[in-house]
């Protein structure tokens, strides 16, 4: 045993190498668990007794000098190539550091407050956790509105009166209850329903709603503020047109439609093959909602809008599938450095 040892220890001490390869060559044939050491160690079962604590001992500083030594041969590895001992090619160019980017989502949503910011409208927020009232009955919603009913909205705990928000509506009635008019603002966010998910519609996705209250707002300045904003985003060639429509917190109410982007009016499976895609809900703010956040519908009027960030990406994006937003796929998303 003695001999074995001091034979393996000469080998160990005298091993030299200049790669890594090297290290895992001697980590393979002293170290691993068919290795010389390893095979010392089975052996001293066959030792006698009143030898094997001597003999222990020998074998544990041997197994040491070998784990030391490997230790030196991996901190000093360096492969050796066509570059040279150093293993560098100081010729070549720096690796350029990867730079992030804004999702395309926060991309739109930050064109759209830039265009109406410029507009004089400030940005508010709310709770997305909200209670009937500033989603539902403040908002001028008939107690049996089929919005209220399960298969749209996701409840608290099963409780009707706290749940996830339907619209960023509720911050309107938020603002209106704690400020006076003049009132100029934009509310963007998440909001939820109870929808299946596809390609055109998730249960969740974004929103930006838009309110102005003062005295002598009417319908020609809700019209002249969502022309300039489809032509501020989608350029000064794009067509819009209005659609009478009806929503319980406007009165009259109206949907906006832009020529498709995608077909330039041709028809397609994205407008349905009308030429028109929906983007935005608007209208009057309806003289209840006014009075239940206190304010004369008599001295004050304003109007309101609506619209999806999501859709208002797809056309400027040209993407067919919501899901693509929310599946965080490096892939996608890198394609947005700098579109807008």
């Amino acid at each position: 045993m003695h001999e074995k040892v001091a034979s393996l220890r000469g080998e160990i001490e005298a091993f030299g190498t200049d790669g890594s390869a090297g290290a895992e060559q001697f980590r393979l044939k002293y170290l691993s668990k068919k290795g010389l050491v390893s095979a010392l160690f089975e052996d001293l079962k066959s030792i006698p007794a009143e030898q094997k604590r001597q003999a222990g001992q020998i074998l544990n500083e041997l197994k040491q000098l070998a784990e030391s030594k490997l230790k030196d041969l991996q901190e000093g590895a360096v492969d050796t190539g066509a570059t040279g001992a150093a293993g560098l090619d100081l010729t070549l160019p720096p690796v350029a550091n990867k730079v992030g980017n804004l999702h395309p989502l926060s991309l739109t949503r930050y064109r759209i407050i830039e265009v109406f910011e410029r507009l004089g409208f400030s940005v508010a927020d709310g709770p997305e956790i909200e209670d009937d009232w500033y989603n539902f009955s403040a908002l001028n919603f008939p107690p049996d509105h089929p919005a209220r009913e399960m298969q749209d909205t996701f409840f608290i705990q099963k409780d009707p009166e706290v749940l996830l928000r339907t619209h960023t509506s509720n911050v309107q009635i938020r603002l209106m209850e704690k400020s006076k008019p003049p009132i100029r603002s934009i509310m963007p966010g998440r909001v939820y329903r109870n929808e299946a998910i596809s390609a055109r519609a998730h249960c969740f996705f974004h929103q930006v709603e838009g309110l102005y209250v003062d005295r002598n707002v009417g319908f020609a300045d809700l019209k002249q503020t969502l022309y300039h904003f489809a032509r501020e985003i989608y350029g000064k060639d794009i067509q819009i047109r209005y659609r009478p429509s009806y929503f319980p917190f406007t009165e009259p109410s109206a949907e906006i439609d832009i020529s498709c982007l995608i077909c330039k009016g041709k028809g397609c499976t994205v407008c349905k093959h009308s030429g028109w895609v929906e983007i935005a809900g608007s209208g009057m703010v309806h003289p209840n909602v006014l009075k239940n956040c206190n304010i004369d519908p008599e001295e004050f009027t304003g109007f309101a809008f609506g619209m999806g960030i999501e859709r208002v990406a797809q056309l400027l994006f040209n993407v067919n599938d919501l899901r693509l937003y929310s599946e965080n796929d490096v892939r996608f998303l890198k394609q947005f450095k700098s579109v807008i």
